[in-house]
């Protein structure tokens, strides 16, 4: 019997991995979006960005009383290591 692989996506609207129960986006969904947006830094984010607020509105309704901060869940892994903002000649993905 072959066993299906359960990919690495969130579980709305508890923002949880499918695959591994940790909060999404998770190591491996992270490897996968950064593969799959390679070259395009800048689409990755929006991409995240959308999703984060999603997310929020989604967590606020399970939990009124406290409004979570996604920013660091969402965003900041994203960002290009050491990177202060785009580079000399505007390319956010130096």
């Amino acid at each position: 019997m072959v066993r299906r692989a359960i990919p690495h996506v969130p579980m709305r609207p508890l923002w949880r991995c499918r695959n591994c129960g940790a909060e999404w986006p998770c190591q491996p969904a992270r490897l996968g979006l950064l593969v799959e947006f390679r070259g395009d830094r800048t689409a990755l984010l929006f991409y995240l960005a959308q999703l984060m607020v999603e997310a929020r509105a989604q967590l606020a309704q399970l939990h009124p009383e406290r409004a979570p901060d996604l920013h660091e869940r969402f965003l900041n892994w994203a960002r290009a290591r050491g990177d202060a903002g785009p580079g000399p000649d505007g390319d956010p993905d130096r």
